[in-house]
């Protein structure tokens, strides 16, 4: 709503929800670029979390019940936890937590756990790319993780607990990066105010985690009214389709068929 007011632009779409304690990076799409809200969803994204080390709680993180405590433990040596947290590393498969948006039966599991209702959650999988320490604090530390989509953090710390033998929570989290989308760009809603468009990307350059394909001139024109390309070699899967600096929009591509295909046509011809 605020997007829409800043820019007057009806079409606004966001990707990846944070959780409502959570702070920092959140893709919004305006215009024509909503369309391509599916693939920035699926964009790797990074976090600074607080791993506190002690307690768990039935959310996950520290806004929920305690549900277990340790009075008594010894913090773990760096060099221990970082053995723990290498072995968190690559394709993992992950409960998420209770207290989070994921739908049961058509509703929120959020919900149900706020009534009381007991739900078993699914188990997903998930990659988690690296795992950094960055702090030290007095009940815990700092990490910096570069995850794939779909993957909670705060289940990753109360499962780091468990590998460590002492309860663990999250304390705060921060999402720094979501694809291409950095932090250190990022603009509040109250600098949205002042910087209006200026703030918006060029889509063609969002999409850094799909490959770019640069489109002959002569083809141009079929891509952008849904007509494949054949006799060409490109990466197998997933395209930015680009052609005399123009970001056509998603294309895919079939080794089989040697061909090109339209998946998402964004550009539209000022003509």
């Amino acid at each position: 709503s605020a997007v829409r007011r800043c820019l007057g632009i009806r079409r606004v779409g966001h990707a990846g929800t944070l959780d409502p304690g959570a702070a920092g990076v959140l893709p919004v799409a305006v215009g024509r670029a909503s369309r391509l809200i599916e693939y920035l969803a699926c964009c790797k994204k990074h976090y600074r979390a607080e791993l506190v080390i002690g307690y768990a709680t039935d959310s996950g993180d520290d806004t929920g019940v305690i549900v277990d405590r340790r009075e008594h433990f010894a913090m773990p040596a760096e060099q221990d936890l970082r053995g723990v947290l290498d072995s968190f590393l690559g394709t993992i498969t992950q409960i998420p937590p209770r207290h989070s948006a994921i739908k049961i039966s058509g509703r929120r599991a959020c919900d149900l756990a706020r009534e009381g209702v007991d739900v078993d959650m699914p188990p997903r999988q998930v990659r988690i790319e690296s795992i950094d320490i960055t702090g030290r604090r007095s009940d815990g530390w700092l990490l910096d993780v570069a995850c794939s989509a779909g993957t909670y953090i705060r289940s990753l710390c109360a499962d780091i607990g468990r590998a460590l033998g002492i309860p663990s929570t999250m304390g705060f989290l921060l999402r720094t990066r979501v694809g291409e989308f950095v932090i250190e760009d990022a603009v509040t809603l109250e600098e949205l105010e002042s910087v209006g468009e200026a703030a918006l990307m060029e889509p063609g350059e969002c999409l850094g985690d799909l490959p770019m394909w640069e489109l002959a001139p002569s083809r141009r024109k079929a891509f952008c009214n849904g007509l494949s390309t054949h006799g060409v070699r490109a990466a197998t899967g997933l395209l930015r389709v680009c052609s005399e600096g123009d970001f056509l929009g998603i294309g895919r591509f079939d080794a089989d068929e040697g061909s090109l295909s339209p998946v998402k046509v964004y550009w539209e011809a000022k003509e």
